[in-house]
């Protein structure tokens, strides 16, 4: 079931508000027991068959949970060992299993990809380390249900955290109607169904059909397809993130940010902390943390230092910094899907981040702070980006080395003046680039209702929503809107990740 439908918008999501407050009255249990069903009825929506998979794996991780919540020593490591092997064990047979046997000329018959696999996955695999390293309390099944399948994260994220989202559920509060919550929580979902159907679905033809004949793309059209795919894919997933949030927050609970305007960033490693930020909070905590600190007591060991002076000597920057940032960030890359494409795309950004870390150990973190410099900053960072969006984007190698050559002019020039047609989507870009950079994020204009856990941090912003009749209009006409442009839309870019 997509978010940007109207069975979601005008069914389900009522029903599943209605229907959670009405059955809390007799029971804060009846509560969680409803949502934990109507995700799985929003689960199963797309494709029946996906959802066994969905509650085996709960309940084959329930039971881990239980073991190594329960014991010490080697048998909860073992359990933790086990665990993990099966989550992956899992997601590889899907994702990944039938394209790299293909590599041996094995062929074999799996499924299609069920939705969510990798963010629920992912959610299981931080429950068990938590787990260990209690963080994670032995809730009863019905809660570990209920966190892992809760439908507004389900399918593409945000990558929650135990410790974050579980104190919730058990909060009492939650279990009645609050007006701000659901007037906020539908003008955030609003705003990003907005986002969804009128900025990043028109451009999906012309991405589609560049993508298509790459080969053909002359200067103006290579370019305009890398600037439309960027486009499409920022509003796409800053959309899905807003109706997440928003959807949660009807129901009382509040998400971690997963989207920060990652396009102002100033510097790569600022664009990654801006861009699917629950993803990259994961991987540094699960995966670049770890390897970083096995690799920092491996080297005092060998009687090495680990100062300011030796992570800047080459030895100690590749031992250090740059071996757990490639390890970490080619993950990123395929975790996106079993293509060389998202392979090359995580070492793209391992090498840009590398260069980044680099040149903070040798300049300083601090920066000139005039608006030339800035300009600059984001530019440099948005073209190193751009040029990952187009290998993010393309069928194969080849494919986005005749991008890259059609955007360089090597399949010609063609200056001519556009047609109609070609201009207004010149224009519809250039706009959609003024919102980008100009306009102030959802987060920012919703910072009165603290949209997200940690809100205290957003910067303010001019157009600041407040819960009365000037946004209640406001609210009714994005509805509106939002309602009347649903026929075209188009499934989430993100939800077959």
């Amino acid at each position: 079931m997509l978010f940007n439908s109207y069975t979601f918008v005008l069914v389900f999501l009522p029903a599943a508000i209605l229907g959670f407050f009405y059955l809390s009255r007799a029971g804060e249990q009846a509560g969680r027991l409803w949502l934990v069903g109507v995700s799985f009825v929003f689960y199963g929506w797309w494709d029946p068959r996906f959802l066994p998979i969905l509650i085996g794996s709960i309940a084959v991780n329930h039971v881990f949970w239980r073991v190594i919540a329960g014991s010490r020593g080697r048998i909860q490591v073992a359990a933790v060992t086990v665990g993990i092997a099966c989550n992956l064990m899992l997601l590889m047979y899907f994702k990944y299993a039938a394209a790299w046997l293909s590599v041996f000329s094995i062929a074999i018959d799996t499924p299609s990809l069920p939705l969510g696999i990798s963010f629920f996955t992912f959610t299981q695999i931080g429950l068990l380390i938590d787990a260990r390293a209690g963080c994670a309390s032995q809730p009863a099944l019905a809660s570990h249900a209920l966190f892992v399948s809760f439908f507004p994260h389900l399918i593409a994220g945000p990558v929650l955290q135990h410790q974050e989202i579980m104190p919730q559920f058990s909060s009492g509060r939650i279990f009645r109607p609050s007006a701000e919550n659901i007037s906020a929580g539908l003008m955030i979902f609003f705003i990003g169904l907005l986002k969804k159907t009128l900025l990043a679905d028109p451009l999906a033809p012309a991405v589609a059909s560049g993508f298509a004949d790459p080969a053909g793309l002359t200067l103006v059209a290579a370019w305009q397809t890398a600037l439309s795919y960027s486009l499409q894919l920022y509003f796409d997933f800053s959309g899905y993130s807003d109706m997440a949030i928003g959807a949660a927050r009807m129901l009382n609970i509040r998400f971690p940010a997963n989207f920060n305007s990652p396009y102002k960033a100033q510097s790569v490693i600022d664009y990654w902390q801006r861009w699917h930020i629950t993803l990259t909070r994961y991987l540094t905590i699960y995966v670049y943390n770890p390897l970083s600190v096995w690799l920092t007591r491996r080297r005092v060991a060998r009687g090495g230092a680990i100062n300011r002076r030796a992570r800047a000597s080459l030895s100690g920057f590749t031992n250090l910094v740059a071996l757990p940032t490639v390890v970490t960030i080619s993950l990123a890359g395929i975790w996106h899907g079993s293509g060389l494409v998202f392979l090359v795309f995580g070492l793209m950004h391992a090498v840009y981040l590398i260069v980044n870390h680099a040149w903070r150990l040798r300049h300083g973190v601090r920066a000139a702070n005039g608006r030339a410099a800035v300009v600059a900053r984001v530019a440099l960072t948005y073209a190193c980006v751009l040029a990952g969006s187009v290998v993010f984007r393309a069928p194969s190698l080849g494919a986005a080395g005749e991008v890259f050559a059609g955007m360089l002019g090597s399949h010609g020039v063609a200056v001519a003046l556009p047609d109609l047609r070609q201009g207004l989507e010149i224009l519809q870009i250039a706009a959609l680039y003024a919102i980008v950079w100009l306009a102030p994020n959802t987060q920012q204009i919703m910072r009165a209702c603290e949209p997200v856990l940690g809100a205290a941090s957003i910067p303010r912003s001019r157009l600041a929503w407040r819960p009365n009749l000037p946004w209640a209009a406001a609210l009714g006409g994005a509805a509106c809107l939002g309602l009347l442009s649903l026929g075209g839309s188009s499934e989430f870019l993100y939800f077959r990740f």
